[in-house]
């Protein structure tokens, strides 16, 4: 079996399973503001704001942007390991994704929360 560092789970089991667990999280979270949409009648801007003042809501939120990032990065790794052959490149590009998602993370926390 390949071991690969920049890997985020052990094998490929390990990132199907991430893969489906973050997209179950993020089909559930379509689900429940699809919900919210539909029950509040008049969705006014108060409304809207009492609906992510919630602290279920935004726990939820940020459960999803870190589904996202997830799927992300297992998305672009395997694309990074497939099609660009010279490892420095790979890891420079993986270095620059994973700047990238790690920006996303700490931005939607400031966001969500608003810190």
């Amino acid at each position: 079996m390949v071991s690969n560092a920049s890997a985020l789970g052990r094998n490929g089991i390990h990132d199907w399973l991430l893969l489906r667990g973050a997209a179950m999280i993020i089909a559930l979270y379509v689900l429940y503001i699809l919900a919210f949409v539909i029950m509040s009648a008049p969705l006014t801007y108060d409304v809207w704001h009492g609906f992510f003042a919630s602290n279920f809501t935004k726990v939820f939120t940020l459960l999803t942007l870190f589904s996202i990032l997830v799927h992300g990065w297992i998305g672009m790794w395997q694309v990074l390991t497939d099609y660009v052959k010279s490892v420095a490149g790979r890891l420079l590009l993986q270095l620059a994704v994973v700047i990238v998602l790690f920006v996303y993370a700490i931005y939607g926390t400031v966001v969500v929360w608003g810190v």
